[in-house]
């Protein structure tokens, strides 16, 4: 890996992996290799047993300004470059949600269209307050994208997702707070480092296998009934409660020290429930 790619990838001792978009002379607009890329980082993170959380940046002072609009006749022209029929309006490949780890989004600074829609495919999100934010698509022509119509209403309701995406307004950093949008909203400079530390006390802390489990139950539970969440959050403690996590846990948290997790999310994956 080169300062060159379009996505940087670092991992730490604890366990922390941080993936930087690295376009900042272009404010970290989206090209096809940078999304390639991030797919393909996503991917290793999720199959690693030595990544336990994750952060996704920006280099510079955006975190991702849309498609990449240098050619704007061709932005949205899919008809001579493949047709409609390669087209698809995921973003990337595998988007965040999916992973088995926490994924935090530390939106350092501007995130626009496609920028903010891979935000809100992460888990927690940290937002730069000097920053502009918005899913500007139904200004440029075209929707929402990266599974929006999904992330945004689960995440802050119907009606705030309509005031985002119908009207394709640019909001402060500070109008986040009432939308619904941030976890966090802090100073600029802040907002990696707080990204990291939320991030790295979940990758020492928090069982791997207890997150990853939980994290697909939490995204799919709208979708679900009381019950059905009721029947697989039970059949997920059977598999987790038989397993030396489970000691190892309560014990670590008596002993006041750190814990050492011996289940790993590539190895002891249990067969998901069925209703």
């Amino acid at each position: 890996m080169s300062n060159q790619d379009p996505v940087l990838f670092e991992l730490d001792a604890d366990g922390v992996a941080l993936l930087t978009l690295n376009r900042p002379d272009k404010l970290n607009a989206c090209s096809g290799p940078m999304l390639s890329r991030l797919a393909e980082l996503y991917r290793r993170c999720d199959e690693d047993d030595a990544v336990r959380a994750i952060v996704v940046t920006g280099a510079g002072r955006a975190f991702c300004t849309g498609a990449d609009m240098t050619d704007a006749a061709k932005t949205f022209d899919v008809s001579k470059s493949g047709g409609f029929d390669q087209f698809s309006a995921a973003g990337v490949s595998l988007p965040a949600f999916r992973l088995r780890k926490l994924v935090v989004a530390a939106v350092n600074g501007h995130a626009i269209g496609l920028g903010m829609t891979l935000a809100m495919q992460c888990d927690v999100r940290i937002f730069a307050r000097e920053g502009k934010y918005g899913i500007v698509q139904v200004r440029r022509g075209v929707m929402g994208d990266a599974y929006s119509h999904w992330t945004v209403v689960r995440l802050v309701g119907l009606a705030r997702a309509a005031e985002i995406m119908l009207t394709g307004r640019t909001f402060a950093g500070d109008e986040l707070d009432r939308l619904g949008v941030a976890s966090q909203v802090v100073p600029a400079a802040e907002v990696l480092p707080t990204a990291l530390a939320l991030a790295r006390d979940t990758a020492i802390n928090a069982a791997p296998l207890s997150v990853a489990v939980s994290k697909r139950l939490l995204w799919e539970s709208s979708e679900l009934t009381a019950e059905q969440v009721l029947h697989r959050e039970t059949e997920l403690h059977k598999h987790i409660m038989a397993a030396p996590d489970a000691i190892e846990g309560p014990m670590a948290h008596v002993e006041r020290r750190r814990p050492d997790w011996k289940l790993r999310v590539s190895r002891d994956w249990p067969a998901w429930p069925k209703d």
